[in-house]
């Protein structure tokens, strides 16, 4: 990310005292605590986290605190921090078909393998605002969690019974493409564009899906399931030669079908997209997998049409902190450019020409 600073010394630490002020706000309310944020934002901490590419709920609410809820410069801090973390290793691949679920649907299927469970949403609720809106008193039912509940991936069972595409099963071989360690050039395979799409901007990704929805490209969704819960996270310790559970994570899960047909394939089948993300991230993890199946046109067959669909287009565009850093760098001085255009604007008015005329 690029940072514009211009000043002299004593300016640009006067700069970050009134930046302290501002961030710390009226010194009469209580100050809110890293805490806080993760309880009450966790939603913000979510995107933050994805955007950070780091799952460090405490680091992510206290970028969060300290950027003044601004997710793009939180999300900047949590790389910085992330890039001073040693690397242990890769885990293991991640079974979201054990995942202990929170909230699953499937739009498509009324009744879906193993049940819909609509968990905590905000698509029931009324969008009203409501001052008292933190003061909830509710029951639980006793046996709400007494066991974890599971359920088979509805794309999978569709791809069995022939209605879906059959993808190839990944392996855990250490041959996935790492975007945090190497550059990501187009062509891309699409291991690496799920990174770059898993980290992206929400707003951008949610932008280029809703073109997607409005005619713009050659692909229109089905969602075939959302699921959100916690999965475990196993590590191959190689003193011992065997996985180990280090952790449990909240994970977003989208999966989509489109309704154009796999063109190479013998049988004809729709087409998938698919979707995961940190937390309670359901947009984004929605956005991430009508992505996907738009950035597969290459390798299905696709005349590339639409800006979803250019790969080029898409990831050079997608990352929020380096879009926001090159945008930002039109703060740096810019003296001399503009007195170059300001001379050749004079000399056209002093000559009276037009400028199709100077450009040709």
């Amino acid at each position: 990310m690029l940072v514009a600073i211009r000043g002299g010394e004593q300016a640009l630490e006067n700069a970050e005292l009134l930046l302290s002020a501002q961030r710390r706000g009226d010194a009469a309310i209580p100050e809110l605590s890293v805490e806080q944020i993760g309880e009450q934002l966790s939603l913000a901490v979510d995107r933050a986290m994805n955007e950070g590419a780091i799952y460090d709920r405490h680091a992510a609410s206290l970028a969060l605190k300290q950027a003044q809820g601004d997710a793009v410069e939180a999300a900047f801090l949590l790389r910085t921090f992330r890039a001073t973390l040693p690397r242990a290793g890769y885990s293991e691949l991640l079974d979201t078909g054990s995942m202990q679920i929170a909230r699953r649907i499937s739009p498509i299927l009324k009744l879906a393998p193993g049940g819909q469970f609509l968990g905590a949403t905000y698509d029931y609720v009324h969008r009203l605002l409501n001052e008292n809106s933190s003061s909830f008193d509710f029951p639980i039912s006793a046996g709400a969690e007494s066991s974890p509940i599971t359920a088979p991936h509805v794309a999978d069972q569709l791809a069995r019974d022939g209605i879906a595409e059959r993808l190839p099963s990944a392996e855990s071989d250490g041959c996935v493409f790492d975007i945090t360690r190497d550059p990501v050039i187009a062509p891309a395979n699409r291991d690496a564009r799920l990174q770059s799409l898993a980290r992206a901007d929400e707003g951008f990704l949610t932008g280029l899906a809703n073109s997607a929805l409005q005619g713009y490209g050659q692909n229109f969704p089905l969602v075939t399931e959302i699921r959100v819960g916690d999965v475990a996270v196993d590590f191959t310790i190689p003193e011992l030669g065997l996985a180990v559970t280090i952790g449990r994570v909240i994970l977003s899960e989208c999966e989509i079908l489109n309704k154009k047909l796999d063109a190479q394939s013998p049988e004809p089948r729709f087409t998938r997209g698919y979707g995961l993300a940190f937390g309670y991230s359901e947009r984004r993890a929605m956005a991430m997998a009508v992505n996907d199946r738009a950035l597969r046109g290459r390798e299905l067959g696709e005349v590339v049409r639409d800006p979803i669909e250019d790969e080029q287009f898409v990831l050079s565009n997608a990352d929020g902190v380096d879009s926001a850093g090159l945008l930002q760098s039109l703060k740096l001085p810019h003296y001399v450019s503009y007195q170059a255009e300001l001379k050749r604007l004079r000399d056209l008015q002093a000559a009276g020409a037009r400028p199709e005329e100077d450009a040709q």
